[in-house]
């Protein structure tokens, strides 16, 4: 750094270095006093473009995640539709099963096996209702088109699970429409196929249940990525406001010693008036 001459007063080189130091001081007061403002270190990518590039993949993915998070839930929601629909007919069969141990006595009259038939009716046309109307979004999940749905996990391509309900669920694809209780034999006949249709039922509920339960762990998963991709994120861009308001405090009080000295380094030449008295 040159050194100024008083003597010299054609350039007031000590006047040159106090109005670069207060230019460079107002420089770093602005950015920091910006970065109180904003709550961000980094406003643009001059301030880090290092650091910029790499916050700005973290956003990235942090997005990405939530999007995935909100994906898995809603994939949640429709396989429990699915769960409850089966639930129900479950519930429907455990009564059909009722009514065909009912029906096996022969101590039943025509009336009463007529009664208990167009129960069995009903039911029968409940749980076709159920595997038609079990929706979600339109889609029919129990008549067994609901085939290779793919869920996605993740903020990648490959971060997705594919599940099917291949099985259709109405009566008929359950062996009920053979159902009978006309007589004890025909009732006895009956156990097998409505025995199959609940262990049928059970093992696509369990199926469910299963995929439910990994969905909750990918969600689970995606929840923590999610938080420890945005610390890292704000690590790196957020600005430490404590830290800024002592850099700012400090920068202030040297904005006014640069002032200072600027003032007093333009007063030093009028020293050389001396000479000519």
């Amino acid at each position: 750094m040159a050194a100024g001459d008083a003597n010299r007063i054609g350039t007031n080189i000590g006047a040159l270095h106090g109005l670069n130091s207060l230019m460079t001081i107002n420089k770093k007061l602005a950015t920091s006093q910006l970065r109180l403002a904003t709550g961000k270190r980094i406003n643009e990518a001059a301030d880090d473009p290092s650091g910029y590039s790499i916050a700005n993949s973290f956003d990235k993915r942090a997005r990405g995640l939530q999007v995935a998070l909100d994906s898995v839930g809603t994939a949640s929601n429709a396989l429990s539709i699915a769960e409850g629909g089966l639930n129900n007919i479950n519930q429907i069969l455990l009564d059909m099963k009722d009514l065909v141990v009912q029906g096996a006595s022969d101590t039943l009259g025509t009336t009463e096996r007529d009664a208990i038939k167009s129960q069995l009716d009903s039911l029968r046309e409940e749980i076709d209702r159920i595997s038609q109307q079990t929706t979600f979004n339109g889609t029919k999940m129990l008549d067994g088109t609901f085939t290779n749905r793919r869920f996605q996990t993740g903020d990648s391509e490959s971060d997705s699970i594919s599940f099917s309900i291949s099985a259709s669920f109405d009566a008929t694809a359950l062996g009920l429409d053979n159902v009978s209780v006309t007589d004890s034999t025909a009732a006895c006949n009956s156990f097998a196929s409505v025995d199959a249709a609940i262990n049928t039922v059970a093992t696509n509920v369990q199926k469910i249940g299963s995929v439910v339960q990994r969905m909750r762990l990918i969600e689970n998963n995606i929840s923590v990525a999610i938080v420890n991709t945005t610390a890292a994120k704000s690590r790196i861009l957020d600005a430490d406001v404590a830290k800024e308001q002592v850099e700012s405090t400090r920068l202030q009080i040297l904005r006014q010693l640069a002032t200072a000295q600027l003032a007093q380094a333009n007063v030093a030449p009028q020293s050389v008036l001396s000479l000519f008295q």
